[in-house]
């Protein structure tokens, strides 16, 4: 089938190229340049580890390419002193509607997939980059469209200290001739997120239940010793809801049984109890405890031990 496909392209070529002085090509029609991209099917995805050329791309006249794109597209991005070599990269038909073409356009310093669409009479409606690779930079492309012909741009990049950020952008085409965005979304510019005090760490904890109760680094119950065995400090945050919904406390916990401490303080109508087994403590809110959380959220859950792995003792050789 591929063999077809580029003896179908070949002829196609040949058939509208003449010399005229210094190898001027024939004036295309518009299902000829339309037929020199292989079809593709629903859905697709790009990546920039992509903008090489592929066994079935094939290169793209920059005499074929003017005659129905127009020049800024590419100009845009490298430059009039820049022509890089332009290869075929597929394309999708909607049936008895637009198509859509993928260009890559490859220099050594920048690589880029175009995507451009056609109306149905065969003229270029529009143009934009889905993929970018550019030098070293370590800013990272994907892009797709699914079944509805929804396009999806996103870009990934890692600060120095290794944290992701991301920019999703979703396009269609619309019935103007033009890509539409529809929808963005980012973490770019969010606020860092401060790191969390424990002022009870460091304190000693001996006590069978005593220890770290972790659900992940934003929501933790620490257990520390009490004044005898019958109590117990505790200090507990947690950060719900994509922490849109907050609530930290710290106090002392009673034992009401061998597995079961209360959380009750004079002039805090706050309740708290903590069920504890081997594995895990479920912590639950019994009344009153508004004033050290969000409105929408509760001191409840269960919440696994954390168990630190001892640190074995180096054995150094004699000499």
């Amino acid at each position: 089938m591929m063999l077809v496909f580029i003896l179908m392209t070949l002829l196609i070529y040949c058939r509208n190229k003449t010399r005229e002085g210094a190898g001027a090509i024939k004036k295309l029609e518009p299902e000829d340049f339309l037929a020199l991209f292989h079809p593709l099917n629903l859905p697709v995805i790009f990546a920039d580890s992509s903008l090489t050329r592929k066994p079935a791309d094939s290169p793209l006249a920059w005499s074929a390419y003017n005659q129905f794109i127009t020049d800024t597209l590419i100009h845009k991005f490298f430059g009039k002193a820049v022509k890089p070599r332009l290869y075929t990269g597929g394309k999708l038909v909607v049936k008895g509607a637009e198509t859509y073409l993928f260009i890559k356009a490859l220099s050594p310093s920048k690589k880029i997939l175009y995507l451009v669409c056609f109306d149905r009479e065969g003229k270029f409606r529009a143009g934009m980059p889905l993929v970018i690779r550019e030098g070293d930079s370590e800013m990272r492309y994907t892009a797709s469209i699914d079944n509805k012909y929804t396009i999806s741009v996103s870009r990934i990049h890692k600060d120095p200290e290794g944290r992701a950020y991301f920019v999703r952008m979703v396009y269609v085409y619309n019935a103007e001739g033009a890509f539409t965005l529809i929808m963005r979304e980012s973490n770019e510019g969010k606020p860092r997120i401060a790191p969390i005090y424990n002022p009870i760490d460091t304190l000693a904890h001996k006590h069978k239940y005593t220890g770290d109760y972790i659900e992940d680094k934003r929501n933790f119950i620490s257990f520390r010793d009490g004044k005898n065995n019958s109590v117990i400090r505790f200090f507990v945050h947690f950060e719900k809801d994509n922490g849109n919904c907050k609530g930290e406390l710290k106090g002392e916990a009673r034992f009401v049984t061998s597995t079961v401490a209360r959380y009750i303080a004079s002039g805090d109508p706050c309740s708290v109890e903590f069920s504890f087994s081997e594995k895990n403590v479920r912590m639950k809110e019994l009344e009153g405890c508004g004033s050290h959380r969000d409105i929408r959220c509760y001191f409840d859950g269960i919440y696994p031990r954390h168990r630190q792995v001892p640190v074995k003792p180096v054995k150094t050789r004699r000499r």
